[in-house]
């Protein structure tokens, strides 16, 4: 948004990639940006106003093609309706052992313009033994999804330095990153109902609180139009998202995180059911005060215990963070910089 200096155009956006040893996955999209009918001072507040509008108005570009490299390995792929692409590449060649971002170069051609670019995409190192899968809405960012209106004007009004990071976020999910060693670099796979429009703030926000971004952040297109300004329902989104990465990292365990404003209990626990012995702990944040709630979720704790797998709503990331501690799943260093994150956070608030 900031690069194009309000000209507008033809934009290529790839977002970051992902795989294993076997097979990689590289999405973006093709779209058409306006631009500004008027030059308003840099950084100013009408500015971002106008740039907000120009994000929201977006069009896609349907059928442009991509061709992609990844090392010795070519795939070519088109954009769907919406101008997003798709690539599912087989990796016949042994990708560098000493790194775990591989750069994949694109060509995208259309009818209007050929655009050359790269993205990054992530391999997890062979020392990976656990993959972290996050919510963001209301488990790493104050969001308020409860009302609509409110979540709306935080998803495409507040900048990255007007969000709220939940106390000791940041240093709960770096512990989750490095483990117990400090050194593991697990994956960190986010995923939100938001549309991809926000990805560009996001990624800013994960930057600014010293959040580890991994690999990717799994949003969706919600195809609003003047026809059908309300969000395309996706309901297996989640779950979607979760099954897939179980079926790419099949060896490996995981730790789900969410919230209990909405149903990440209740999918989590499906999640359990149909893959038994996969899912090491769900950290549930407590979000509202709710006695009907709270007992649901009990009831879903006490059925995934019988299952040999712990749920545990806290309303803080420091009884997370000794939850996992006790596990084995961060340090005792790890848990104490959630501590020390937290009192800090909660002193400057």
């Amino acid at each position: 948004m900031r690069r194009d200096s309000g000209r507008g155009g033809v934009v290529v956006h790839p977002f970051r990639g992902y795989g294993s040893q076997r097979e990689a996955f590289i999405m973006g999209r093709v779209f058409r940006q306006p631009g500004r009918l008027l030059a308003w001072q840099e950084g100013g507040m009408m500015q971002d106003v106008v740039d907000i509008a120009r994000r929201v108005v977006r069009r896609g570009i349907a059928e442009a093609r991509v061709d992609i490299r990844l090392g010795a390995t070519h795939a070519s792929v088109t954009t769907d309706r919406d101008g997003y692409f798709y690539a599912h590449i087989e990796i016949t060649h042994t990708l560098p052992a000493d790194a775990i971002w591989h750069t994949a170069k694109l060509q995208v051609i259309s009818e209007e313009d050929a655009i050359s670019t790269e993205t990054e995409v992530y391999i997890p190192p062979a020392s990976t033994d656990l993959i972290v899968i996050s919510d963001i809405d209301d488990t790493v960012m104050y969001t308020g999804v409860a009302n609509k209106l409110k979540m709306l004007y935080r998803l495409f009004v507040e900048t990255a330095d007007r969000r709220t990071a939940f106390p000791g976020v940041a240093a709960l999910y770096r512990a989750l990153y490095g483990g117990v060693e400090g050194n593991r670099k697990r994956p960190m796979l986010y995923v939100s109902r938001g549309p991809w429009s926000i990805y560009e703030m996001l990624e800013a926000f994960f930057n600014m609180n010293r959040i580890p971004v991994g690999p990717i952040l799994f949003l969706r297109e919600w195809g609003m139009t003047l026809k059908r300004p309300w969000p395309r329902k996706a309901e297996e989104h989640k779950s979607d998202v979760i099954r897939n990465m179980l079926a790419l990292y099949e060896d490996l365990p995981f730790v789900l995180i969410g919230d209990s404003g909405q149903r990440d209990p209740e999918v989590y626990t499906e999640i359990v059911k149909a893959h038994p012995d996969r899912v090491r702990a769900i950290y549930i944040r407590k979000v509202d005060d709710d006695p009907a709630r709270d007992a649901a979720i009990a009831a879903l704790a006490e059925e995934l215990r019988q299952a040999g797998c712990e749920l545990v709503l806290a309303r803080d990331s420091v009884s997370m963070a000794e939850h996992a501690r006790d596990k084995g799943l961060i340090s005792e260093e790890g848990c104490e910089a959630v501590r020390a994150d937290t009192r800090a956070q909660q002193q400057r608030e």
